[in-house]
């Protein structure tokens, strides 16, 4: 067997009675063990409340949205639309119109967003349809009055039920009373269907047909931008890439991470901030594993002085504390990581922890990530390495002669 690992793992591991280093080695590895698997779990836990957000705004966003680089609105472009449609990665396409309307009904009022869709090429992307709770997803004009979709909260705040009529006067059409002197044209609509779906950043959108939004906003053959739906969504970025040079300056390009940047930023900023916080639990073994070490370094040090008379490089010397580092750090972070990926499993197939009935879920969402398990157990590891430097050099610097006379 190897000299440098046979001597690391006897002073290590061979103590024949319970004494302060073996204590303190004991302690080095639980601490190692806790902080690393707290870290697992936690950063497991921020990646389940990840998806769940980006689940529910991805019911919302599309996968990549195309605009105008300048303009609200553009000419509605065949051209445009066939050559995005011929990429291999898009799957499907959806022209829309936004805008900011007012709503009345009865005596009540509210500035709402409105959204035009194509309602075909809208559902190949987008599943609010599944969200309907009453009515259906039907822009179809009955008895004069076209149909509109709305939030479940929005009625809920009016008053409004299914077949309810209702107008909406865009600031266009204020805009164009005012100039000609007439009467604001108003749009009126019927009520036939209402969607519940959670709502994290945005107001609710009201959504109508195209060609209504269109004349809403007294935007003829103009849309707002168009909706792409692509093979596989984690791809988005290079998709974007792809389409950037195509599409030239005059239009931008957002993936879905892009559309919620802000938002998405902060979640990415708090868990590799807990991350750090909480390498400071290991930090505090670490110190345990250095005091472990050195006191290793002068209960051996009559050892160490044999071993350097008899021909052993201070090089090796070294790496005999550093082995035994390395072996500290490869039980705790092994012990850590199993236990953060079995607590990790369990809460994700049982739901130990559970949250507030009012919240989404029922019980703290968790995913686990092999690039975040491996940045814990190299960052636990590497700590622990490093903890071993200081006393590897100093046993490295003992006097042979000092210390075969030392008792």
């Amino acid at each position: 067997m190897n000299p440098v690992r046979l001597i690391s793992k006897r002073y290590l591991f061979s103590g024949k009675d319970v004494s302060l280093i073996s204590v303190l080695t004991t302690l080095s590895i639980i601490g190692v063990t806790i902080g690393t698997a707290l870290l697992v779990i936690v950063l497991s836990v921020f990646n389940g409340f990840y998806d769940v957000i980006r689940g529910i705004l991805l019911a919302q966003d599309p996968d990549i949205r195309v605009e105008h680089a300048t303009e609200q609105t553009v000419y509605y472009d065949e051209e445009l639309i066939a050559s995005l449609k011929g990429l291999d990665e898009v799957v499907a396409l959806s022209p829309f119109l936004n805008g900011k309307s007012m709503m009345a009904f009865d005596d009540r009022n509210e500035v709402v967003r409105v959204r035009g869709i194509d309602l075909d090429t809208f559902l190949e992307i987008n599943d609010l349809e599944a969200h309907l709770e009453t009515g259906l997803f039907d822009f179809s004009v009955q008895g004069e009055r076209p149909g509109i979709v709305m939030s479940e909260r929005l009625t809920n705040r009016h008053g409004i039920r299914l077949e309810d009529d209702l107008a909406l006067l865009s600031a266009a059409g204020m805009r164009r009373a005012l100039t000609q002197f007439s009467a604001p044209r108003i749009n009126r609509f019927s009520v036939r269907g209402i969607y519940s779906m959670q709502q994290i950043v945005e107001t609710d959108h009201v959504y109508i047909d195209l060609l209504a939004a269109q004349r809403l906003f007294n935007a003829r053959n103009r849309v707002s931008g168009y909706d792409l739906k692509i093979i596989d969504t984690d791809q988005a970025d290079r998709v974007k890439s792809k389409l950037e040079p195509i599409l030239g300056d005059d239009y931008s390009v957002s993936t879905w991470y892009d559309l919620q940047k802000p938002l998405y930023d902060v979640m990415y900023l708090e868990k590799w901030g807990s991350y750090f916080i909480l390498m400071i639990i290991v930090l505090v073994a670490v110190l345990n594993i250095v005091g472990s070490l050195t006191m290793i370094v002068i209960q051996k040090q009559r050892d160490i002085g044999i071993l350097l008379s008899m021909g052993m490089s201070k090089k090796k010397i070294r790496q005999i504390f550093r082995t035994q580092g390395l072996y500290i750090g490869l039980i705790g972070s092994g012990l850590g990581g199993g236990l953060g990926l079995l607590l990790t499993w369990l809460q994700g197939e049982y739901g130990l922890l559970k949250l507030s009935s009012a919240f989404i879920i029922d019980a703290y969402p968790v995913a686990i990530s092999p690039f975040d398990v491996s940045i814990v157990l190299v960052g636990s590891l590497f700590l622990c390495l490093a903890a071993s430097w200081y006393p590897s050099i100093r046993a490295a610097s003992v006097q042979p002669a000092d210390a075969v006379r030392y008792e």
